[in-house]
């Protein structure tokens, strides 16, 4: 696991505002909080040693079989276990898209399989042009919205991906977050080179609990079913998938209007000097400081204002200067972007002061 990760609220001291975790920190989880409360006993008893009962309901709520359906302790979870399936999958390479989770490639590396990098402009590239015979010899892994930049594809793009590699996992644990569409289950199932990620825990607002599960056609499914390790999901997550399939839980009730605080909280931002940001689909997105670093920054920010924000120097492929954050509530938003024009205005006054 990465160090300096988003949400390290124990790193810092009292923090008002967290913009530094994907996932929306404003979510009203009291429900499945109730629910757990109500259903505590569950852990005076072995967990499922394979979350079938989850497993089928959520292939019911998919329209997929409940063999290709295979429920983890997380996305994380579901990223290692595919990445030792796959050494059962002879590949040249598996090609990670950076910048993108770390996860990735570290699994990759603890599975000793081969890796290469792409840029965004390289996957692009191959869903254009017959650079390859199709199937070509790889895996591609791809983050769908990609975090940290927020940039999501169209479907015609990601069907062509999925026909130019011999297999892609594709993680689609920010699909909730963004009004692009994402790979039905159906269509992975009927590819059948496609492996889904999917994450209740971001989802859902339940980072703590760890809950995920992946979607693939059966030989596929079934070859990472055999990583998995008994008692892996917690009974408590267990209780919680059902509750959070049967009531269709949503963490962000009014998507519509928080992408468009989203685009809003971008526009203030790149009106500041100095602060560049990336285009993106979804809540979070990717900015660079041009005169200092991302670390300085955030320190002020957490120190000064109460705010934190997620540097996001080690993404590979991103300098020192680039950080990422996802959109709050609008008075928090507008906090934000004070706070960031406050640390130019007095970095510029300092300066000024040392050149007299």
């Amino acid at each position: 696991m990465i160090d300096g990760h988003g949400d390290d609220l124990h790193l810092h001291g009292d923090i008002s505002m967290n913009f530094s975790s994907n996932i929306f920190a404003h979510a009203d989880i009291s429900p499945i909080k109730a629910h757990l409360e109500a259903h505590l006993d569950v852990i005076a008893h072995y967990p499922e040693p394979e979350a079938r009962s989850l497993e089928t309901k959520i292939a019911h709520n998919c329209h997929v079989n409940p063999d290709e359906v295979v429920v983890t302790n997380g996305a994380v979870d579901a990223i290692y276990t595919i990445a030792e399936a796959c050494r059962n999958l002879p590949m040249e390479a598996h090609h990670i898209m950076q910048p993108t989770f770390a996860e990735y490639e570290d699994a990759c590396h603890a599975a000793q399989l081969p890796v290469s990098w792409l840029t965004e402009a390289d996957v692009a590239q191959c869903s254009c042009n017959n650079q390859w015979q199709r199937p070509n010899p790889h895996a591609l892994w791809l983050c769908h919205p990609n975090n940290p930049t927020g940039n999501a594809l169209p479907i015609a793009v990601l069907e062509t991906l999925a026909q130019t590699y011999r297999l892609m996992i594709i993680d689609q644990s920010y699909a909730h977050c963004t009004s692009m569409p994402s790979l039905d289950a159906r269509k992975v199932v009927a590819m059948g080179n496609v492996i889904s990620i999917h994450s209740m825990t971001k989802s859902c607002a339940i980072p703590g609990l760890r809950l995920g599960y992946v979607v693939a056609a059966a030989p596929l499914a079934n070859l990472i079913r055999g990583r998995l390790r008994p008692w892996t999901v917690n009974a408590l997550a267990i209780a919680a998938g059902h509750y959070i399939l049967d009531h269709q839980f949503h963490a962000i009730p009014h998507l519509k209007s928080y992408l468009a605080e989203a685009q809003r909280l971008r526009t203030m931002l790149l009106a500041l000097p100095h602060i560049s940001v990336q285009p993106t689909s979804t809540n979070f997105m990717l900015c660079h400081i041009a005169t200092h670093t991302a670390a300085q920054l955030k320190t002020h920010l957490a120190t000064h204002e109460g705010i934190l924000i997620r540097d996001a120097s080690n993404f590979k492929t991103l300098t020192p200067h680039h950080f990422r954050i996802a959109a709050q509530l609008p008075h928090e938003n507008d906090c934000l972007a004070a706070a960031i024009k406050r640390f130019l205005d007095q970095a510029k006054h300092l300066h000024h002061q040392d050149q007299r």
